[in-house]
């Protein structure tokens, strides 16, 4: 079974930037699909952006313009570029193999107004 560890969570003002990472582990990295989600305090977990094997990527609408996710396939690990970051873009963040039970520990990711 995939295994993934998120990282690169931390404090950061409002507009600043913060590069989230994905390990995966386990199976053929480079055939997978990931997704980032993410679940703020007393919210459902909600999708924030997906890419393929063939590269190709989807957003959230509001993050579309601010976020960019990328993999590299010889670290095994895909990463979630945040820019302008908003207050309400504070929650913990996970990736997720698309399909996969497994669920990582996340990273948390809070933004100061």
């Amino acid at each position: 079974q995939v295994q993934v560890v998120e990282s690169g969570g931390g404090v950061v003002q409002s507009g600043g930037s913060l590069r989230l990472s994905c390990v995966a582990s386990g199976g053929l990295f480079r055939a997978y699909v990931i997704n980032w989600y993410r679940q703020a305090p007393g919210k459902q977990r909600e999708w924030v952006a997906r890419i393929t094997a063939t590269y190709n990527t989807a957003y959230l609408d509001s993050v579309k313009g601010r976020f960019s996710i990328s993999r590299d396939n010889t670290k095994n690990t895909v990463y979630l570029q945040m820019n302008y970051l908003k207050s309400e873009d504070t929650a913990v963040y996970y990736c997720n193999q698309e399909g996969s039970n497994f669920w990582g520990r996340g990273t948390q990711v809070t933004v100061s107004s």
